[in-house]
């Protein structure tokens, strides 16, 4: 098994979010695939098995359990396939569901993935869970944003989106790991997506990941794509619209996530983004 390093959303490998990437894992079982992502130690590590036609299986797992799906990962694996056998589009099934992803190559030499998410969703957050989930951030009502109100968002997993009222009030997260862990798994959160309003069409974001024995992840595809739907469903864009989100500047790994939103409460989200090779 090869398991290949790379950092997505990034062009810089000092940026983005790493992740680690097998191209092909026949006949690797989840107990080994989760030995692999724990010895890695990334927030998520993907595991590919060709399927032919540039169609894969694909699973995700952090170094403490699988999750349905994972954003940058799929940038990573996608940017890793198209240096090796050239851009193109690939079919990805998820445990979420299938993800097209597209790959091309800019004239720097620059390579860079597009993936369309599942069809998105929204949901309320309990007014019980909202006041625990406020209270492991140590964040009060007053702290957040009255025009983006609190959701539950997914686009192949699940993310509480809380938007912060002011940039400092998102860059002074100091959360309670200890009572958000067992809160999320409880609920099946995958990261919370904190975010804030820069103008309608930019945002920054952070994202605790402590189901995954993460602290925080620095750059969140998915989250990125839940946002988006987030967003076409409370109308707080008109598609066609793009969206940017800044990422990872607080944790000194600047992100860029680029987030297209089409028309039709049924359509994917895309999300595009480069990647770059670590070494190892």
């Amino acid at each position: 098994m090869q398991i290949l390093r790379y950092t997505a959303f990034s062009d810089d490998p000092a940026g983005g979010n790493p992740a680690g990437v097998v191209l092909d894992a026949t006949g690797a079982d989840d107990a080994r695939m989760l030995r692999v992502a724990a010895d890695v130690g990334y927030s998520e590590t993907a595991f590919l098995v060709p399927r032919g036609g540039g169609r894969f299986e694909v699973r995700y797992f952090s170094p403490l359990a699988e999750v349905p799906f994972c954003g940058h990962a799929t940038i990573a694996s996608a940017v890793a396939y198209a240096e090796r056998h050239g851009p193109g589009p690939l079919r990805l099934d998820t445990r979420a569901g299938r993800v097209d992803v597209t790959t091309s190559v800019a004239p720097d030499g620059t390579t860079s993935a597009t993936l369309v998410s599942v069809p998105p969703r929204t949901a309320p957050i309990a007014p019980a869970d909202l006041a625990a989930l406020l209270a492991a951030l140590r964040w009060s009502p007053d702290d957040l944003d009255p025009a983006l109100p609190p959701r539950v968002a997914f686009a192949g997993a699940w993310h509480p989106i809380l938007a912060a009222a002011t940039r400092d009030r998102l860059a002074d997260l100091a959360y309670e790991m200890d009572a958000l862990a067992p809160l999320m798994r409880r609920r099946d959160w995958t990261t919370v997506d904190l975010v804030w309003r820069e103008s309608g069409h930019v945002f920054h974001a952070r994202n605790p990941f402590p189901p995954g024995g993460v602290v925080e992840d620095p750059a969140t595809g998915a989250a990125a794509a839940a946002l988006g739907g987030y967003l076409r469903e409370l109308a707080l864009v008109t598609p066609p619209a793009t969206v940017t989100v800044h990422q990872g500047q607080d944790l000194g790994r600047p992100s860029l996530l680029t987030v297209g939103i089409r028309p039709g409460p049924q359509t994917g989200i895309e999300v595009t983004g480069t990647a770059v090779a670590l070494v190892p």
